[in-house]
């Protein structure tokens, strides 16, 4: 009798790369918003308060549970956490900025308007890959290493990528 084999659970590294996979889709999206003559000011509101909720959730849960959670288990990646804590406060500001600009657009943004936007997002994207690439060289296989029994995914990244109704 041959037995069906069990479905792998994915390790947290690869959950933390798949939450950024998708933060970065939704960012692909947001950049992508304007360029379409269908996008009012409200949508381009919504688009960006999406988006920033979900990155900040995420950077949330990292300092609040990931980072010290890492920190005591594997010591010394302590200065690559504080490099990364030091990111989320510098990608906070610029989300801010992104959030505060998409708060004054007109009801029909005008291309000036438009490309501030764009130039913000382009700004606050090159950051942001920059993070996660530096993220995900230096603390997936420690992520691997933890066990899965004691915690999750949504507690560890504040996404859960699997989850199709979560509005990403």
């Amino acid at each position: 009798m041959v037995s069906s084999p069990v479905p792998r659970v994915r390790s947290f590294g690869a959950e933390l790369v798949a939450v950024h996979d998708e933060l970065r889709a939704h960012l692909r999206r947001l950049r992508a918003a304007p360029a379409d003559p269908g996008n009012r000011q409200r949508d381009l509101r919504a688009h960006c308060a999406a988006f920033c909720s979900a990155l900040t959730t995420h950077h949330t849960s990292e300092d609040a549970r990931t980072f010290p959670l890492l920190a005591d288990e594997v010591p010394e990646l302590r200065p690559v956490i504080v490099k990364l804590q030091e990111d989320h406060v510098l990608i906070a500001g610029l989300l801010e900025g992104v959030r505060d600009l998409t708060d004054r657009l007109p009801a029909e943004p005008g291309p000036d308007e438009i490309l501030r936007f764009e130039r913000e997002l382009d700004g606050l994207a090159a950051i942001m890959e920059s993070h996660f690439a530096f993220e995900e060289r230096r603390v997936t296989a420690a992520l691997d290493q933890l066990e899965r029994g004691e915690h999750t995914a949504v507690e560890l990244f504040g996404i859960d990528p699997g989850d199709p109704h979560r509005p990403l």
